[in-house]
């Protein structure tokens, strides 16, 4: 589809990141007939441009059509590849349909989350063997970075991912499926601990979950995050995310990251994952706090960082406040608190204020699964805050993400997305 846009936009696009005194592009794309979806992406992508111009030149002033691929060919200069970087514990997703005797013989209830135990250990290889399994890139962190890509589409590999797995044939489906997403994985490989799985073992209408870190706990940051190959891969990106959860495989890495991050006026962000990560794994949490940009959570991982720190309230707004005054190292941007409540309004700060979001309307008997929802809600978030969107279109999409995740089994999605 043709858009018609003013000169200032055929400027941008036909020299680079030129000064097109995007300003009056703003006044005259609202004279053209342009549907509110272009006309917002058009202004986003003229606005960057703006502030990267070093060279300016007179346009003329009649509007003249520009086509969407020179449009998009633009959206992509801006929107580089390895923009957005994520690390942390990697999981293969392994599902099937079983019945009631393989969950009697691993000992598992229809509807449950585990962490596998010896006795688990066959359980990967037996249910791979099923017929219509199903592999998907997953882990928390790995989950969001997939959906960002997916929510951004092209260019690809605007997401980077590592983590450590091991050199086996799930390895090996592992890679493939985080190339099928578009992810651009840097894997740590080692051979002592098998690739990290995790089995959904279905039955009817119900899920029951196993997952195998494994490999996900071997991660070594002086054999793969200090490499320089990789540490370029880090400097290149512009937006940094880890999920909590790899504060109990490597501290460090993540310490080394932030660091990168607040020193260079980036954006770090980090999640609480799970209460036992403020509960047990406090000092590393604290120590990396610092650095943290953007801080996401749920209700109730909120509550327990509350009391871990001594808060003394369980009113998620005064939380959200407090988290963002903690101390912070970088002073440039003042530190975002996104907490999210299930089905209730989003929390979030935005400048010295806290705001809530309404999330998007669903009916219960849409909803399949919502292990994913968090992640995805992440993911959206991302999507938007790498292409230098506005808090609360970070938000937008990351309800919208949510939204789509919950009505599907696993932390899967239709071919592309219909956010606008």
């Amino acid at each position: 589809m043709d858009l018609y846009v003013t000169n200032h936009l055929e400027a941008v696009s036909a020299s680079g990141l030129r000064d097109a005194r995007c300003g009056k592009l703003t006044a005259r794309a609202r004279s053209v007939q342009l549907n509110h979806r272009h006309y917002r992406q058009c202004k986003s992508v003229c606005d960057h441009a703006y502030t990267q111009a070093n060279i300016r030149r007179q346009v003329p002033s009649e509007p003249r059509r520009v086509n969407s691929k020179a449009f998009w060919k633009l959206k992509q200069q801006i929107m580089a590849q390895n923009a957005l970087f994520g690390m942390g514990n990697p999981l293969l997703d392994i599902s099937a349909v079983v019945d009631k005797d393989f969950l009697d013989k691993y000992g598992l209830k229809p509807n449950d989350q585990i962490l596998a135990e010896e006795k688990h250990k066959a359980l990967f290889d037996e249910i791979a063997k099923k017929s219509k399994v199903e592999y998907h890139a997953g882990g928390s962190t790995q989950n969001s970075v997939k959906i960002a890509q997916w929510m951004i589409q092209e260019p690809h590999k605007v997401a980077t991912f590592f983590g450590c797995i091991g050199t086996d044939h799930f390895g090996e489906i592992l890679k493939q499926k985080a190339a099928e997403a578009h992810v651009d994985a840097h894997y740590y490989e080692q051979s002592q601990e098998p690739t990290g799985t995790c089995a959904a073992c279905i039955t009817g209408d119900n899920r029951s979950l196993v997952a195998n870190l494994a490999a996900a706990n071997c991660y070594n940051k002086e054999k793969h995050l200090d490499v320089d190959s990789n540490w370029g891969l880090v400097e290149k990106a512009r937006v940094y995310y880890i999920a909590g959860f790899f504060l109990t495989v490597s501290p460090e890495s993540i310490l080394k990251v932030a660091k990168h991050a607040s020193d260079n006026n980036k954006i770090f962000g980090l999640n609480l994952s799970a209460p036992f990560i403020s509960q047990f794994f406090k000092e590393p949490l604290m120590k990396v706090m610092p650095y943290v940009d953007i801080i996401f959570g749920n209700e109730t991982e909120a509550a327990t960082f509350a009391k871990e720190q001594s808060f003394e309230t369980e009113d998620i707004t005064e939380i959200a406040r407090r988290v963002q005054l903690l101390p912070k190292v970088n002073k440039n941007r003042q530190r975002i608190v996104v907490f999210t409540q299930g089905s209730e309004d989003t929390v979030a700060t935005v400048g010295d204020k806290v705001k809530r979001f309404p999330v998007l309307d669903i009916d219960q008997n849409d909803i399949v699964d919502t292990n994913g929802a968090g992640d995805a809600f992440v993911g959206g978030f991302l999507s938007e805050l790498v292409q230098e969107k506005p808090l609360e279109e970070c938000i937008r999409a990351g309800h919208y993400a949510a939204n789509v995740i919950i009505r599907r089994v696993g932390c899967t999605f239709p071919e592309k997305p219909d956010f606008c």
